[in-house]
């Protein structure tokens, strides 16, 4: 997509980013497309190849914040790594940054999230198609040793050419990361709604913990409804570790049973009964007629009471410790380079 050219006289950007500057003498700031409590999203246009671009650029509070400024970190290394039509394309910058962001490829299109909230439920073929491209966008990253940790609807983007876009590698592993990273609860969480049992007993989660995520996503779409829901974060971690949620067609009583099937086969508790990788899930959801059909949904079992689970407790006191830890090996770490 190529963007119209800038008008002239813009100023070099300092402080907090806002349309109209030019970042580094080289991208002109269009319009500010999305906002976040980590980072603020331009579209703007690239001086140097003429075509629009997208500018993320972490808030000046996450940048100056040890654990924040590491998740951007990472994500740009990883993103710069990647190549799949799927996976949102990043931009070198070759030259010095007056200041942490990252460069990518613009598209016109929605979140799934926002398709969700226009339609819901959505039919059961276009969820199947999208799952589908996601899970190939999946399939790349596990043969690259890479696994997302935070699939939510917010990070796949629907284009309007009909492909689609995953985004946000701040939480991505590869095989090489360290153990401790961040500093931060959410940050070695993930997303409650769809964060696989094994990360909520504090993992570091694997590809089938994406596949389980994607499972959690494939169910809102298609019911209307995420798979648990309480008032609070640790009720809906809680459920997830001591049960299974309401089976799909229950909620929706047009699904197929093949639909079913696959949607509670993605999620079971234990990473064993999952699918083996995204692969093998998408092979069932292209081709309907090699599902077997197990009768899963009659082995649900109901999520035990909040009070009765005290090892979540235990589990959100050794995040609570774990944070304390890491900020200080961040700090040293800090200290000893500067």
């Amino acid at each position: 997509m190529v963007a119209d050219p800038p008008s002239a006289g813009r100023a070099s950007a300092s402080g907090e980013l806002t349309p109209g500057m030019v970042l580094d003498d080289r991208f002109d700031l269009i319009e500010l497309v999305a906002r976040s409590n980590m980072a603020s999203i331009f579209k703007a246009y690239d001086l140097q190849t003429h075509a629009a671009v997208a500018i993320k650029v972490p808030l000046l509070s996450v940048e100056s914040d040890l654990g924040g400024y590491e998740r951007f970190r990472r994500e740009e290394e990883i993103g710069l790594s990647l190549d799949h039509p799927s996976i949102l394309k990043f931009i070198k910058v070759d030259s010095e940054k007056s200041r942490p962001y990252i460069v990518m490829e613009f598209f016109e299109g929605e979140t799934l999230a926002e398709r969700m909230a226009r339609i819901k439920p959505m039919p059961e073929n276009e969820a199947a198609r999208i799952v589908s491209g996601v899970c190939d966008a999946l399939d790349y990253l596990y043969r690259r040793g890479i696994v997302h940790r935070d699939l939510k609807p917010q990070n796949i983007i629907l284009c309007r050419d009909g492909s689609l876009r995953l985004i946000d590698f701040g939480l991505a592993r590869t095989a090489k990361s360290r153990r401790l990273t961040f500093a931060g609860f959410t940050s070695v969480m993930g997303t409650p709604d769809y964060i696989a049992p094994e990360q909520v007993k504090g993992k570091r989660g694997d590809h089938q913990s994406d596949v389980y995520s994607l499972g959690a996503i494939l169910y809102e779409m298609v019911t209307g409804t995420t798979p648990f829901e309480g008032e609070n974060p640790y009720v809906i971690m809680n459920m997830r570790l001591t049960g299974d949620p309401q089976a799909p067609r229950a909620l929706n009583p047009s699904l197929t049973p093949t639909m079913e099937e696959i949607i509670l086969h993605a999620m079971e508790r234990s990473p064993n009964q999952r699918y083996l990788s995204a692969l093998v899930m998408k092979r069932e959801l292209d081709n309907c007629h090699m599902v077997d059909l197990t009768n899963r949904h009659l082995r649900l079992r109901a999520p035990q009471p909040w009070k009765s689970n005290q090892s979540l407790w235990k589990m959100i006191a050794g995040f609570v410790l774990l944070q304390v830890i890491l900020f200080f090996i961040l700090l040293l770490h800090f200290k000893s380079h500067h």
